[in-house]
């Protein structure tokens, strides 16, 4: 490994930590305005982050010859994300809850990852400007996220499915002709989302506060509240609905929104992934309402929409809960088991295994089965119109095996810490998808990660970057050929 190739990735990361400490400012803000004394944490923590980042940045500035290599680029993405999460505990540490270490950087990781899960109780009586910083680095973590999987990782070529990517074999082939009037769009579009889902909560009943926190985790498919009961909090199907609505909307595509709402292109909501998701959220909720209908004789439109809505939650790894849906039954808990692999689209704020992904593995499947009947046949494999080269099927069934191989790591490294196999099995899944809670008593959506002791936590907050970082971008830094020169 090159000097340079390190100080690649320094840069980057100094650079956007400076911007990170900028953002501290607004709650120490808020903190300040009702009398709070964690306004000084705040302040505090970001002209130390800010002071530091400075000067790193000035001093990692050279022009550098390895600039843009895929080894640098691997590099960058895992060294940014990592400081993102550090810098983020700094608050939770040094403020007046008294987290030790492990727990302020799990709270700071799966609010970045937009995982949801969290180690804090008593959010009802929390300060407000805590509160808000953890929605704003879920919202921070929401676009970083897109901007994830549509620029950096369809370059290393390990995920990040994008709209552009399957549009064309050039990467460089975006909608607009240039990388800043799209990553402008994408901002806006991001921005205009995020303003919108806050006036309707409000307009359904949220105060001010609970709205801008409760839209900037909705969209960014975060699920963290300002509430110990979630949703449970408030009264009303409304909310419900939009929370569903914004949530299903975090879970497409990026791009394809960019491309719908700034430019009005109608035809770009066919891509195959979009009518698949949306397809799996409809049968899932559909199957579970009417059973519940059959079995409970509720009021069909209660059942509809708090099934809507937590089910949307889980498949788009958003995490939010309006009441304990494992105490709906057997059945439930088995849907939700099995929904929190599935995830959103490719370029969106969700975690899981995203749905362009089964679509490839459904196409791999078929072609393998028609070999097996005419083994002499050439078929392409084809996405909607477009053919899906070797090497994206290749990075596909790569992440799988990958995230199979995660999923049991860490499992057993969360049942050496002593957790039972229901709380580790569930534990590591939701990590590694960013869903939020797990099943069981413990981690279930009506406790949350407090009780876990501090090596589980460590062992969540390592699985919760390698989902979100698509896995194999974090597992090629432990190969000695990468440290290589």
């Amino acid at each position: 490994m090159q000097p340079s190739t390190i100080r690649t990735a320094a840069y980057p990361a100094a650079v956007f930590a400076v911007y990170v400490a900028a953002s501290m400012l607004l709650p120490a803000a808020v903190d300040l305005y009702y009398s709070n004394e964690d306004w000084q944490v705040f302040v505090v923590c970001a002209f130390a982050t800010g002071a530091i980042a400075l000067t790193i940045a000035a001093a990692t500035r050279a022009p550098l010859s390895h600039h843009g290599s895929t080894q640098s680029t691997f590099l960058v993405v895992v060294v940014l994300w990592l400081m993102l999460g550090f810098v983020g505990a700094l608050p939770f540490y040094n403020s007046s809850l008294k987290l030790d270490l492990a727990e302020a950087v799990f709270e700071s990781v799966s609010a970045i990852t937009t995982t949801g899960s969290t180690v804090i109780s008593g959010l009802d009586n929390l300060p407000p400007g805590l509160l808000l910083w953890r929605s704003i680095l879920q919202w921070i973590g929401g676009i970083g996220v897109v901007a994830l999987g549509l620029f950096l990782l369809p370059l290393l070529k390990v995920g990040g499915f994008s709209y552009f990517r399957i549009e064309s074999s050039d990467i460089e082939n975006r909608p607009y002709e240039r990388f800043i009037s799209f990553l402008i769009a994408l901002v806006g579009v991001y921005v205009m989302m995020t303003a919108l889902c806050a006036l309707a909560y409000a307009a359904a009943g949220m105060s001010k506060f609970d709205a801008l926190n409760h839209a900037m985790t909705t969209i960014a498919t975060g699920g963290f509240s300002t509430h110990d009961a979630s949703f449970g909090f408030f009264e009303g199907n409304a909310l419900l609905w939009i929370g569903t609505f914004f949530m299903l909307l975090g879970a497409l595509p990026f791009s394809i929104l960019v491309l719908f709402f700034v430019r009005g292109r109608l035809d770009a909501l066919r891509d195959p992934q979009i009518r698949l998701f949306l397809g799996y959220v409809t049968a899932f909720v559909v199957v579970l309402a009417v059973q519940r209908r059959i079995v409970t004789g509720e009021p069909f439109d209660d059942i509809i929409a708090s099934t809507a809505f937590n089910f949307t939650s889980i498949i788009t790894t958003t995490g939010f809960a309006s009441e304990d849906y494992t105490s709906w039954g057997p059945f439930a808990v088995t849907l939700a088991f099995f929904a929190t692999f599935l995830g959103g689209c490719s370029g969106s704020t969700s975690g899981g295994v995203k749905a362009y992904r089964f679509l490839i593995l459904g196409a791999m499947l078929r072609n393998g089965l028609r070999l097996l009947i005419h083994p002499h046949s050439i078929r392409a494999l084809h996405y909607g119109n477009r053919v899906v080269d070797d090497q994206m099927q290749r990075s596909v069934v790569l992440f799988v095996v990958a995230f199979l191989g995660s999923w049991v790591f860490s499992t057993v490294l969360l049942s050496a810490s002593g957790l039972d196999f229901l709380t580790s099995m569930t534990g590591a899944l939701t990590a590694l998808t960013n869903v939020g809670p797990g099943l069981g008593t413990t981690i279930g959506p009506a406790g949350n990660f407090q009780p876990l002791s501090d090596f589980a936590k460590w062992v969540l907050s390592g699985t919760m970057l390698l989902g979100r970082l698509e896995i194999l971008a974090v597992i090629v830094l432990f190969l000695p050929t990468f440290w290589r020169n």
